[in-house]
């Protein structure tokens, strides 16, 4: 089984109380983010992602990793580690950069990103009010 580690950005709008989401090929909803490189840190994999998906760049505040979770994808053989930081956007424009990744981009709501992502053991809200959490989430 490969083990491969992907990065997560939480961007949070404080004013509008939103979470910026993207809709991948095959219609699962998550955070901006994706596959770290080889040679690549964890906040240099995030940065690059978020501008490949959004437009958006974004730098990681300093000491906000929000989440580890961790699962085991039988069928595709695969042993990921995701890791959520914390992130605020620098510049940019919302945009698509690549069409066959990703299909849609959207601000949602706290509750919105909590049904489209269980996953989080306490939520958006404890990852906002900066509960590191680990999360075994299983085999599938």
């Amino acid at each position: 089984m490969k083990r491969e580690d992907v990065v997560y950005a939480l961007i949070f709008d404080e004013l509008e109380k939103r979470v910026l989401m993207v809709k991948n090929a095959g219609s699962v909803w998550t955070l901006p983010g994706g596959a770290v490189e080889t040679g690549e840190t964890l906040e240099e994999a995030v940065v690059r992602e978020v501008k490949e998906e959004t437009n958006l760049t974004v730098e990681v505040e300093v000491e906000e990793l929000l989440a580890v979770n961790e699962a085991f994808f039988l069928k595709k053989e695969v042993h990921p580690l995701f890791f959520t930081f914390k992130t605020r956007v620098l510049e940019g424009e919302i945009s698509i950069l690549d069409q066959e990744e990703i299909e849609e981009i959207q601000w949602v709501d706290i509750e919105t990103a909590d049904e489209r992502m269980p996953y989080y053991h306490y939520g958006v809200q404890g990852l906002l009010n900066g509960r590191l959490v680990y999360t075994y989430q299983g085999k599938s």
